[in-house]
């Protein structure tokens, strides 16, 4: 991440012509749409549509790329090597400018409730005790970016502590060693983090809700040539979150493994995760005066990240949002 990251009308006839659930007609004749998911409990959920013949299903021809590290798929979506991504709004705000092939939400996979966290060491009992102390972050990444939300609300600066850049994963094993005062992570991260002798939890994302959507973002490109892929992406994590619904126990297993958790820790990432359903989706695609609605937080988040010198200035976020899909998924319904 530069930042794992906040928060128009659609054009129905040709969400309409592009959306049905059916597979497209032959869907090997163009190379496979490479996305890029990285360890976060809100995109483990891919992995089931790839083991179940989700994909397949829905005609969509996809290859996923699982990155162990979450910063490096975006440095590859931005750089063109992939033809999506899952990542946050406010870390796709952080490339959008910068990227090759343009970047466009499509849809919104999940709302961070408690699974980023702040964790610290024992004797840091509140924001004050925290001042001066050094914390391992993944630099201008998503727990970043939540560390700078607490400190703020406080009234304090992400000046007033001394960053330790490291990678998330790096982070939370530098943390657990005892080099470090607290660290930023998500999962499966913070388990790591919490093995260290007295030390908790002082604030989460679920302190700051709706700040961190999690995303499947394609780029331009793609959306311009092969729209009705895009349709069949989208309406395939719809067909996912059926699954785990209606197969609960296996739907368990294929992201425990993908995540290399246990069954038992998957139930604590579950908990600091609320997927998102259509409705939510439809609501966060929609105008409105609250972290509820992803233009409204864009415009916020950009100001924010400006104001914090993460960014030079804020990207044109007039083609950030393409609501087209899950309009035409809802209208597909309906029909």
């Amino acid at each position: 991440m530069n930042f794992r990251s906040l928060f128009p009308t659609c054009a129905l006839a040709l969400g309409l012509a592009i959306a049905g659930c059916a597979p497209s007609p032959d869907p090997t004749a163009t190379e496979p749409l490479t996305i890029g998911y990285s360890n976060w409990a809100g995109w483990w959920p891919w992995a089931i549509a790839e083991q179940e013949g989700l994909f397949e299903a829905n005609g969509a021809h996809v290859e996923l790329r699982w990155f162990d590290g979450y910063l490096a798929s975006m440095e590859a979506f931005a750089a063109g090597q992939l033809d999506g991504n899952t990542q946050t709004l406010n870390d796709t705000i952080s490339f959008v400018a910068d990227s090759v092939n343009g970047q466009v939400v499509v849809l919104v996979n999940d709302n961070s409730a408690g699974n980023d966290k702040i964790i610290v060491a024992e004797g840091i009992d509140t924001i004050e005790d925290l001042l001066g102390k050094r914390v391992a972050v993944e630099e201008g990444v998503v727990d970043d970016f939540l560390l700078t939300l607490g400190l703020e609300e406080a009234g304090y600066s992400r000046d007033d502590v001394e960053i330790m850049p490291l990678e998330t994963g790096a982070a939370a094993a530098a943390f657990a060693a005892g080099r470090v005062d607290a660290v930023g992570a998500f999962p499966p991260f913070w388990l790591t983090a919490l093995e260290r002798e007295g030390s908790r939890e002082l604030f989460s994302s679920a302190d700051f809700p709706g700040a961190i959507p999690d995303l499947l973002v394609v780029s331009q490109t793609v959306i311009d040539e092969q729209p009705e892929q895009v349709q069949a992406l989208v309406n395939t994590w719809f067909d996912i979150l059926e699954f785990m619904q209606e197969n609960p126990e296996r739907a368990d297993e294929i992201m425990a493994a993908r995540a290399g958790v246990s069954p038992e820790e998957l139930q604590l990432f579950k908990e600091g995760t609320r997927f998102f359903t259509l409705e939510d989706n439809l609501e966060a695609f929609s105008e409105g005066d609250s972290f509820a609605s992803m233009p409204y937080a864009a415009v916020e988040m950009a100001a924010f990240m400006v104001g914090m010198g993460f960014i030079p200035e804020a990207p044109d976020l007039s083609t950030l949002f393409d609501r087209r899909f899950v309009d035409a998924y809802a209208a597909s319904l309906a029909e």
